[in-house]
């Protein structure tokens, strides 16, 4: 495990880092290293040999994701989505026939996958899916909209989460694998990010998308258990993307802080300067064990969601602290485009909002500890 996380890092200081600024200012999605990643087999990490993963477990998709976060957090949330979002879901509940379809071609990483649950109107609130599903004959057919999908314009198919029995409610939600490609489907405009600016992001727009049977992942009305726990995934994912722009963060402040000099010494020798830097290690890891705590619970089969958003949770805001802190550390090279730090500021943001904002975690978090403490 320690080999591959030296070889993502040694891929992430030699083909990530020198092109993540380029990549930001272009909007570029990454083509060529993304394609090497699956190379890798860091496409799908978890997901068994048989249908084109790397056979690992989930620490071992956390240190890489963690890794390659840090040398570009928008390749970072690209993989993420691949293995948390698209893969997981479809490993767990699809069937050998979908798997050899579905799994196996975006596992290996010649295709690219998204996952198609939050709404324009809907936000946080998972089981009001507006977006319909209903059966015509051996067909569904899709209707309506999903709204913020990372890797929206560059993905071959997406696991869709619509309602196909709404006076059922949150039973009433069953998931579908929808090839970009078919009829009726169609993106909305890219969206104009603050950060992970080399991901793109946009609406999945269904009119009338006609899918067999066979797209079914699961039973029907098993979509909102599809989307719960494919989220308690995706948690520990973006955990590890955070930690990742944490650790970035902390590294570009030590190094400046070592060259920098004010009143004839380097600034490292302040303790105003000391003092930050020794914060910003301590978040890192914190961040980090709740992170393999979460990820080796998952590994051997056990609860995890709890600890799952505990690590999304401290290792987002650990991301953003950093990352402001890098800035103060640097003064106003912090602020420009020539050194990395406001970058990582940018990216580290978005951290705290998808997969379930701050808040949505302490309330995961919360629930689960009145379960455990209930009286």
């Amino acid at each position: 495990m320690a080999a591959r996380r030296q070889t993502c890092r040694d891929f992430a200081d030699a083909q990530l880092k020198p092109i993540a600024a380029a990549l930001d200012k272009e909007h570029r999605f990454p083509a060529e290293q993304i394609a090497a990643m699956g190379e890798m087999g860091l496409m799908g990490i978890a997901i068994p040999e048989e249908w084109g993963g790397a056979g690992m477990d989930a620490l071992a998709y956390a240190l890489a994701m963690e890794e390659i976060s840090r040398g570009c957090a928008s390749s970072g949330v690209i993989m993420s989505v691949n293995n948390s979002l698209y893969c997981d879901p479809v490993n767990k509940f699809g069937t050998d026939e979908q798997k050899a379809k579905w799994l196996t071609p975006f596992a290996s990483g010649k295709k690219l996958g998204c996952f198609g649950l939050s709404e324009p109107g809907n936000g946080s609130d998972a089981a009001a899916a507006s977006t319909t599903a209903r059966l015509e004959g051996d067909e569904w057919v899709i209707n309506g909209t999903k709204a913020w999908i990372t890797n929206a314009h560059d993905a071959h198919a997406a696991v869709v989460i619509a309602t196909t029995s709404k006076e059922l409610k949150h039973k009433g939600l069953s998931a579908f694998l929808v090839p970009t490609d078919a009829p009726g489907f169609s993106l909305g405009k890219k969206e104009d990010k603050l950060g992970i600016r080399a991901s793109s992001t946009g609406n999945l727009i269904f009119e009338n998308v006609r899918v067999s049977q066979a797209n079914l992942l699961g039973k029907q009305g098993d979509g909102f258990k599809v989307a719960m726990m494919t989220l308690d995934g995706g948690r520990i994912g973006i955990a590890a993307q955070a930690l990742g722009i944490a650790q970035a963060s902390l590294e570009c402040a030590i190094a400046y802080a070592q060259e920098r000099k004010t009143f004839n010494v380097p600034i490292a020798k302040h303790q105003s300067i000391q003092i930050k830097l020794a914060d910003m290690a301590m978040r890192v890891e914190a961040a980090r064990l709740l992170t393999h705590r979460a990820a080796g619970l998952k590994s051997n089969g056990q609860p995890y969601t709890k600890e799952a958003a505990m690590a999304k949770l401290a290792a987002s805001e650990a991301a953003t602290a950093n990352a402001h802190a890098a800035i103060q550390v640097l003064g106003g090279m912090g602020y420009v485009t020539d050194m990395p730090a406001e970058r990582f500021y940018r990216d580290a943001r978005i951290t705290e909002i998808y997969e379930g904002t701050s808040e949505i975690q302490r309330l995961v978090i919360a629930g689960s500890l009145l379960k455990e403490y209930a009286i």
